[in-house]
C-alpha cells in the first residue's frame, strides 16, 4: 500500500524546523529519516526529548491517512489491500513508540514522565479510531466470511482470525452509545496505569535509609557497604551510608543487617510504597483501575475482567488458573511454616523469644540455610563476576544454538552504560542486535525485562532484524571494584536472555503474528534458568574472578543440596501476588468505597497466608497488574512453569543437557514460529505430549501434591 510521504514543509511544521524543502531533516528529528547508523539501530545520541511529540503525531496523521486508503479502496476487500495492509501501517508511529517506550522505562526523567501523560490519551483515541471504524472493520468481516475464496496460507489464515477477533474485543460490534463509553474507559485506564507507574518509580526512588553509625552495618557485606557509601556521597552525605529501596540494596540489607530495627524500617518502607497518603499514593488509584476494568468487561458482554482477559490465554478461564494456584498452594504454605519453624529457632538460639516478622525472615531464614546445609550464598558470588555469567550465557546459546555474540563499539546505545552485541547464526546470517543495561538508577524503573527497540518482521520481501534490549537492576559494584552477582541476579541473566533468544529467533512477516499467549511468553525464559546452576554449565562460566579457578565441585553440590530450601517462602509469595490479581480481576460489582489494602488482607487472610510473608508485590505496587501487562495474568509465571519443567527434563532424559537436536526442535518449534500455531500445539510439536506438573513440583520440593496432572486449555486445567 501506498505510504504518506512526510514532505519536508509537514516536518518543518511538526518540529520547528527550518531546513530547505527539498532536504530530509534528520538533523531535525531523526524519527523522520532513515537511521543512518550501524545495523539501523536507533541513533539514541541525536534523539532529543522535543523530537517524540511531532513524531507520535505524524505517526498518528499518516496511520489514519493508511487507514483512510484502505477503507475507501474501490476494489473487493482481500486479504492483501485491507488485513495485510492494516497490518502494515503505522510504520513512523511504531518507530518512534519502540523507542520513546523503551527509555521512558530504562532512563527517564520529568520531561519524558510529562509527555507520556499528554500522548496518553491522544493514543487511546487513536487506537479507538482504528479499532472502531465501522467501515474498515466492515471489510476485514468481508475478508474473514469469504477466506474459503483466497489461497491464505497458515500465517495469513492466523492473521486474518485474529485481526477480525481484536475488533470484536476491540468493540467493533457495539452500538454508538457503547462505543462512546469504550473510548472513554479505553482513555481513563490508559491514563490510571500510566499515573501508577510514575507513582510507583517517585515512591521507589524517594526513600532513604541513612546510617551514620558504624555498627549499625554490622553482618553487612563489605560490597554492599562500600555501594551504601558511593550512595550517600552521590547525596551530598560523605560519610554515611545510604541504603534504598532498589533490590540490591534492600534485599541484602534484610538478609544481612544485624540491627533488627533498621530492618524494619527499610521492611516497612518497601512495603508500604504507594500507599502513603501523599501526592505519589496509589490506593485511589488502584481502587478506581479495578472499577473500570470491570465496567469495560461488564460493557463488553463479561462477567468479570477475568473472563475478558483470559479468553486469548491458554488458560482460557479462571477456573483453571485457580485451579493450578490452589494445587500448588497448599505444600507451599506447608513448606513456608516449617521454614518459619526454623526461623524461630534461629531466634531462640540468640536467647530472643519473639515472634518472626516480615523484616526477620530473610536474616534468619539465611541463618537457618547456613546451620542446615553449612552454605553461605556469598561464598559463590566471586564466582559470578557478571561478564563472566555474561559470557557463559553466550556459550550456553552457541552449544545449544550454534550461534554467536560478538561485542560491537562504535554503535549508538540507549545508555552510556549499556553494551551491544550482534548476534549472527551458526551460518554466518546476521540475527540482530542486543543491549544489555545491568544497573539500577533513579532514572530506571525496578525489576528487570527485555524489550525491543525494532521488532523482526519483513519488509518488501527481506527480514528486517530485530533490536533487542535486557534491562536489569543488579547490585552495582563499588569503584574500581568488579560486579559480583549474587546467584538469583545470575539466573536473572539467563532468564532475560531466554526472551531475548525468542526475539532474535521469531520469523514471521506480519506483526499480527508475531506474539504468543501471555501465560505462553515465559516459557522461552524460564527454561533458560534450568542451565543457571547445572554442574556441566557452571564449569564454563563460574570462575574466580581474582584466581580464575573453576567453582569446586563440593560447593556446587552444596549449591544443589540446598537449592530448594526456601521455596516455601518463594512460592508463597509469589502465589499471593498471583491470587491477589485474579481476586481483583474476578470481582463481579465493586463496592462504593472501595479499600484496596483492606481488600488485599481479608482476600489474603482468609486463605492462610502468614504474616510474615507478604505478596511479592502488594497492591500499590504491583505493576504487573496494575500497571498493565500482567493484568489478570500474573499467574503466567506458574502456568509456563508446568511448561519449561516439563520442556527441560526433554534434555535432561537424553542425558545431554546441550543436546543439539532437542535445541533444534525447541527453536523451530517454540521459538521461531511467534503466534502463528496454538501454543499448545507449539508445545506438543516439540516435547511429543502435553506437559505435565510433576517436574514443576519435583522443581519446587512439592512432589507428593497430585502427580501427573496435566495442564490444558479447558475448564478442568488444575482440577
Amino acid at each position: 500500500m501506498k505510504r504518506i510521504l512526510l514532505t519536508a514543509c509537514t516536518v518543518a511544521a511538526l518540529a520547528s524546523c527550518t531546513a530547505p524543502a527539498d532536504k530530509n531533516c534528520a538533523e531535525c528529528n531523526p524519527f523522520f529519516t532513515e537511521y543512518e547508523t550501524p545495523f539501523g539501530v536507533p541513533p539514541f545520541e541525536s534523539i532529543k526529548t522535543e523530537h517524540y511529540k511531532p513524531a507520535f503525531m505524524a505517526g498518528m496523521e499518516e496511520q489514519m491517512a493508511e487507514i483512510e486508503d484502505i477503507v475507501t479502496n474501490p476494489d473487493p476487500a482481500t486479504f492483501e489491500n485491507t488485513v495485510a495492509a492494516l497490518d502494515q501501517s503505522g510504520a513512523l508511529l511504531s518507530k518512534v513508540s519502540m523507542v520513546f517506550y523503551g527509555l521512558n522505562s530504562a532512563n527517564t526523567n520529568d520531561e519524558l514522565q510529562a509527555l507520556s501523560k499528554e500522548l496518553s490519551p491522544l493514543l487511546s483515541k487513536h487506537s479507538d479510531d482504528i479499532s472502531l471504524n465501522p467501515a474498515l472493520f466492515q471489510r476485514i468481516k468481508q475478508v474473514y466470511e469469504n477466506q474459503d475464496k483466497e489461497q491464505l496460507d497458515k500465517e495469513q489464515k492466523k492473521l486474518l482470525e485474529e485481526t477480525y477477533k481484536d475488533f470484536v474485543r476491540g468493540g467493533a460490534n457495539l452500538d454508538s452509545a457503547s462505543q462512546a463509553k469504550l473510548r472513554e474507559l479505553n482513555s481513563r485506564i490508559s491514563m490510571l496505569q500510566l499515573t501508577f507507574g510514575q507513582n510507583m518509580l517517585k515512591e521507589t526512588n524517594a526513600f532513604r535509609l541513612v546510617v551514620d553509625k558504624k555498627e549499625d552495618l554490622a553482618g553487612l557485606p563489605e560490597n554492599l557497604i562500600a555501594a551504601a557509601a558511593e550512595t550517600a556521597e552521590a547525596d551530598s552525605m560523605p560519610g554515611k551510608w545510604v541504603f534504598t529501596l532498589h533490590n540490591p540494596s534492600i534485599m541484602p540489607f534484610l538478609q544481612y543487617a544485624d540491627n533488627r530495627a533498621l530492618r524494619e524500617k527499610i521492611f516497612n518502607g518497601y512495603i508500604n510504597r504507594g500507599n502513603n497518603g501523599n501526592e505519589n499514593d496509589n490506593t485511589d488509584v488502584c481502587a478506581q483501575l479495578v472499577a473500570a476494568r470491570l465496567e469495560k468487561a461488564r460493557l463488553m458482554g463479561y462477567d468479570d475482567f477475568a473472563s475478558m482477559a483470559l479468553e486469548t490465554r491458554m488458560a482460557k478461564t479462571s477456573e483453571a488458573v485457580y485451579g493450578l494456584l490452589d494445587q500448588v498452594w497448599e505444600p507451599a504454605i506447608r513448606k513456608a511454616k516449617a521454614e518459619l519453624a526454623d526461623i524461630q529457632a534461629e531466634i531462640k538460639k540468640d536467647g530472643k523469644n519473639f515472634e518472626a516478622e516480615g523484616w526477620d525472615w530473610r536474616y534468619y531464614a539465611d541463618r537457618a540455610k547456613k546451620a542446615k546445609f553449612s552454605f553461605d550464598e556469598n561464598l559463590i558470588r566471586p564466582y559470578l563476576k557478571l561478564e563472566n555469567v555474561r559470557n557463559g550465557m553466550f556459550l550456553f546459546a552457541n552449544k545449544l544454538y550454534g550461534i554467536t555474540f560478538t561485542a560491537i563499539d562504535s554503535i549508538p546505545l540507549p545508555h552510556p552504560e549499556a553494551e551491544a552485541f550482534e548476534c549472527k547464526d551458526k551460518d554466518g546470517a546476521h540475527l540482530g542486535v542486543l543491549y544489555l543495561d545491568y544497573f539500577p538508577r533513579a532514572s530506571k524503573r525496578g525489576g528487570a525485562w527485555c524489550g525491543q527497540y525494532r521488532r523482526q518482521i519483513y519488509k518488501d520481501g527481506q527480514k528486517v532484524a530485530p533490536v533487542v534490549t535486557i534491562v536489569c537492576n543488579f547490585t552495582k559494584p563499588a569503584a574500581g571494584q568488579p560486579a559480583l552477582l549474587t546467584a538469583d541476579e545470575a539466573s536473572t541473566m539467563f532468564h532475560e536472555f531466554g526472551h531475548a533468544l525468542h526475539n532474535l529467533f521469531r520469523n514471521v512477516r506480519y506483526y499480527g503474528t508475531s506474539g504468543v499467549a501471555r501465560d505462553f511468553v515465559e516459557l522461552p525464559s524460564q527454561i533458560n534458568e534450568h542451565w543457571t546452576f547445572e554442574p556441566e554449565m557452571l564449569k564454563e562460566y563460574a570462575k574466580h574472578y581474582e584466581t580464575g579457578e573453576v567453582i569446586p565441585t563440593e560447593l556446587v553440590d552444596r549449591l544443589t543440596e540446598c537449592g530448594k530450601y526456601g521455596q516455601g517462602f518463594a512460592t508463597t509469595e509469589y502465589l499471593a501476588a498471583s491470587l491477589l490479581d485474579m481476586d481483583f480481576h474476578t470481582l463481579k460489582q465493586i463496592p462504593e468505597s472501595f479499600n484496596v489494602v483492606d481488600f488485599e488482607q481479608q482476600t489474603l487472610g482468609k486463605r492462610g497466608l502468614l504474616k510474615q510473608i507478604p505478596p511479592r508485590y502488594r497492591t500499590t505496587y504491583f505493576n504487573h497488574t496494575m500497571g498493565g501487562g500482567y493484568t489478570a495474568g500474573y499467574y503466567s509465571y506458574l502456568w509456563s512453569e508446568v511448561l519449561d519443567a516439563d520442556a527441560f527434563d526433554a534434555f535432561k532424559e537424553t542425558g545431554n543437557i546441550f543436546n543439539t537436536e532437542v535445541a533444534a526442535k525447541f527453536r523451530n518449534f517454540v521459538l521461531t514460529p511467534g503466534g502463528i500455531d496454538d501454543e499448545m500445539d507449539m508445545y506438543v510439536n516439540f516435547r511429543g505430549k502435553e506437559p505435565g506438573i510433576d517436574p514443576l513440583l519435583k522443581n519446587r520440593g512439592f512432589l507428593q501434591a497430585q502427580p501427573g496432572q496435566k495442564v490444558s486449555t479447558d475448564n478442568k486445567a488444575g482440577k
